[in-house]
């Protein structure tokens, strides 16, 4: 009988163990979930807030590790996207091209409208001098003598970009030229391309590509020097990602301006472990010329302090 009573009490003691850990579980797991849901909630509150100081119309904040987007605005739809192309043109560039090789100047590069090196046909450069001109002052005559070295016309160096465009994963692009400019394809298509797009491109030259050392190092130069083939012309060009000085990590960029386009960024910024790119499409027309710097600073800040 002692030992029946004492049977008895264990099971007692067991039943009541298991139903005070039936009883915490839940309410823990509730807990858990609700710190989620706020954290949730915050991020939210933060990102709503943030979209109402902002001043592009569309924009799109990434991890440039996995590809995820962090926060976006409008960032599949299609808009003109200015000098952001010549990202693209200098990749292709530096994947298939030789850095030594020069590059002969047509009559069509030469009559580029500014900004531009004011080459003038017959002239030749060295292939890498032109990648500083075309990335560091975003000059349109250097873009299409880029294009014509590399793909032979500026038509088949645009079907080479939307080619590599499609490879990276892009969904919503149409390259028309190689520096951007407002202009439309024979079908009436406008050279445009998604915010979330542009932030994909400027992830594999960063990232991915065989050449994102050579990329960096180029996007990374604040002056570079350089002649042309006859040693008659020196040249001088300073790079116009503010971003570099303004804020600690900042590894890449590129401008872009048109009429049509606005002032347009995509830039990359590398700290605390942490890789962010940041793209901003019609971020303002004059004279608003700082938008995307403020709208840069706030996506990065937001980036670094949120994720």
């Amino acid at each position: 009988r002692m030992g029946d009573r004492i049977r008895k009490w264990i099971a007692v003691l067991l039943a009541g163990s298991i139903l005070a850990m039936i009883q915490l579980v839940p309410a823990g797991g509730a807990v858990f979930v609700r710190e989620n849901i706020e954290n949730k909630e915050i991020l939210g509150e933060k990102e709503t807030s943030l979209q109402q100081t902002l001043h592009a119309r569309a924009w799109v904040l990434m991890d440039a590790d996995s590809g995820r987007i962090l926060a976006e605005k409008d960032a599949d739809t299609a808009y003109p996207m200015a000098s952001t192309t010549k990202i693209l043109t200098c990749i292709l560039a530096l994947e298939q091209g030789n850095p030594d090789g020069w590059v002969e100047v047509s009559e069509k590069a030469a009559s580029m409208p500014d900004v531009q090196l004011n080459m003038r046909a017959g002239e030749r450069y060295r292939l890498s001098d032109l990648l500083y001109s075309l990335m560091l002052e975003s000059h349109n005559d250097s873009a299409v003598a880029v294009a014509e070295h590399i793909g032979g016309s500026v038509e088949e160096f645009a079907e080479k970009m939307n080619r590599k465009a499609r490879e990276i994963g892009c969904k919503n692009v149409c390259f028309v030229t190689p520096n951007g400019l407002d202009v439309a394809d024979a079908d009436g298509n406008e050279h445009s391309a998604s915010a979330a797009d542009m932030a994909r491109i400027m992830r594999y030259c960063i990232k991915t590509s065989p050449k994102a050392t050579e990329f960096l190092a180029v996007t990374q130069t604040r002056s570079y020097t350089f002649w042309d083939l006859e040693k008659k012309n020196m040249f001088n060009c300073c790079n116009h990602n503010a971003l570099l000085d303004q804020m600690e990590g900042a590894i890449s960029g590129k401008t872009g301006f048109t009429a049509k386009a606005g002032y347009c960024y995509t830039g990359a910024l590398e700290r605390d472990g942490k890789c962010l790119i940041v793209t901003l499409l019609a971020c303002g027309w004059p004279n608003h010329k700082n938008y995307k710097w403020t709208d840069a600073a706030k996506l990065l800040n937001y980036g670094l302090e949120s994720y």
